[in-house]
């Protein structure tokens, strides 16, 4: 049984037959599983108020562990966004008393995000779930797949740079 891709490449072998579009079976799959997943994740967070990012800064913050607090440059790397798209994202958050925003004592150019206590029983709440909703979009593949792709996954992206700081 084939997928979207499989077509893809075929129309690829008829029109430029000369030509190895096998990189693309690749990363067109990387990139298609990576949207069928976002939808599903987006899809489980809405029956809890969440988006997807929201959830992301939430749980970067609980998993940092008590105080439960980062700065918004730690946040931001973590998130792989921009400052300015961390600017707007944690003015929503703050908006909602999900965390919280305030100078750092040490360091006056820096703002410290805090997970607030309805911040906390938010991601909480979410959290069992999320993981039982990722393993249910895993269970194509068996469990020794399943670390395999992760194994393969790993080596891309260290491949791509994406390396912890």
């Amino acid at each position: 049984m084939g997928d979207n891709v499989d077509r893809v490449l075929e129309q690829w072998r008829t029109e430029k037959p000369g030509l190895d579009a096998s990189p693309m079976g690749v990363v067109g799959r990387v990139q298609r599983a990576a949207r069928l997943l976002e939808r599903e994740l987006a899809d489980y967070f809405a029956t809890h108020g969440l988006q997807l990012w929201e959830f992301d800064i939430l749980a970067t913050l609980l998993r940092s562990g008590s105080p439960y607090r980062l700065t918004a440059g730690a946040l931001s790397a973590a998130s792989m966004i921009t400052s300015g798209a961390m600017t707007n994202r944690l003015n929503r958050l703050v908006a909602r008393e999900l965390v919280t925003r305030e100078t750092d004592p040490d360091n006056r150019r820096s703002l410290l995000i805090t997970l607030t206590e309805e911040g906390h029983r938010t991601v909480e709440a979410a959290l069992e779930g999320h993981v039982a909703n990722e393993a249910r979009l895993l269970t194509g593949l068996s469990g020794p797949d399943q670390g395999r792709l992760a194994d393969l996954l790993r080596e891309l992206l260290t491949g791509l740079g994406d390396v912890p700081r």
